[in-house]
């Protein structure tokens, strides 16, 4: 059995040899390659990657042109690894390598995916609360009851990852998706450790990209098949609400007299109308071209190099 390791990397070029050590001394006899994705670093870490394949063959990397996202990482990687089993983790040293077995273990007891949680998260408190706001949310949308979605420690089998298609936050909202098409999971707590070097890369910026990532992962596992159901349901009550204004000022105009030229509520109900048909057309529009278009093509990525990756150029 091989398993990979995927591993997103931005200016960590102090943490990497460390963390290859470790993972090696936790790997047990199971084959096993590592493959780290650069995100783009300006530090050297493309450097250290460099070196440490010339002392370990399983050591595989990845270099971007520039940061294209943990989410564009993690795809590239998933596309290029070979192992029975996936995990993913942090290039920081917080997620421990120590937990491997206890991963895999889970996974064995017929999981697709298991989730670390970091019940005892290292992190400063304005990290912490967004973060426990964010889970309670994701739980509540998806109603998949996990503690931790951010948690990047995970064990992921073959074939989970291969149906996976990420961009912009969506890494975030893995289990959902997986969820969604079907996949058990699991999620066990897992040793959280202080950052030994350099800063986090992550600001107040990722929450509200993630929220607008909530709402599509959202429309994508809910809706993406029939967006009629969405914009259909919207246009209906849009013009159940506009025609009940209608009816209530014709009774006016037709039983009282009251003379409607003044009448804000006859324009409203005219909007409502108009506004809902436009809503069921959309729905339409959107059904035919589902039906009638291709796969959408993964995001564009431009990869300067790589190492001991076949069927490319590697330096």
């Amino acid at each position: 059995m091989m398993i990979s390791f995927v591993i997103p990397v931005l200016n960590e070029h102090e943490s990497i040899s460390v963390l290859h050590s470790e993972i090696v001394a936790n790997i047990g006899t199971y084959e096993y390659e590592i493959i780290f994705i650069d995100d783009g670093s300006r530090d050297g870490s493309y450097e250290v990657m460099k070196e440490l394949s010339t002392q370990d063959a399983n050591v595989k990397a990845v270099k971007f042109r520039r940061n294209f996202g943990k989410a564009a990482a993690l795809q590239v990687g998933f596309g290029l690894s070979r192992g029975d089993y996936i995990f993913t983790m942090d290039a920081d040293l917080q997620d421990d390598p120590a937990e491997i077995p206890r991963f895999i273990s889970k996974i064995e007891e017929g999981y697709d995916l298991v989730s670390g949680w970091k019940k005892k998260r290292r992190d400063p408190l304005y990290k912490k609360l967004p973060s426990k706001c964010f889970n309670a949310v994701t739980a509540k949308v998806f109603r998949l009851k996990l503690r931790d979605y951010n948690c990047g420690y995970k064990l992921y089998r073959q074939q989970l990852v291969k149906e996976l298609n990420l961009y912009g936050e969506m890494h975030r909202y893995i289990p959902a998706l997986a969820h969604n098409l079907g996949y058990r999971i699991a999620e066990i707590p897992v040793n959280h450790r202080a950052r030994q070097f350099g800063r986090s890369k992550y600001g107040i910026e990722r929450y509200l990209r993630g929220f607008f990532d909530l709402l599509t992962v959202r429309m994508v596992t809910h809706y993406a098949k029939s967006p009629l159901y969405l914009f259909g349901r919207l246009g209906l009550l849009s013009m159940l609400a506009g025609l009940v204004l209608t009816i209530y000022l014709a009774v006016l105009k037709i039983f009282f007299g009251v003379p409607l030229y003044n009448r804000p509520l006859l324009f409203l109900g005219i909007l409502l109308i108009l506004g809902g048909l436009q809503f069921i057309s959309l729905g339409l529009i959107s059904e035919l071209i589902i039906n009638r278009s291709p796969e959408v093509n993964k995001r564009g990525i431009s990869i300067e190099s790589t190492i001991n990756i076949m069927d490319s150029n590697s330096t």
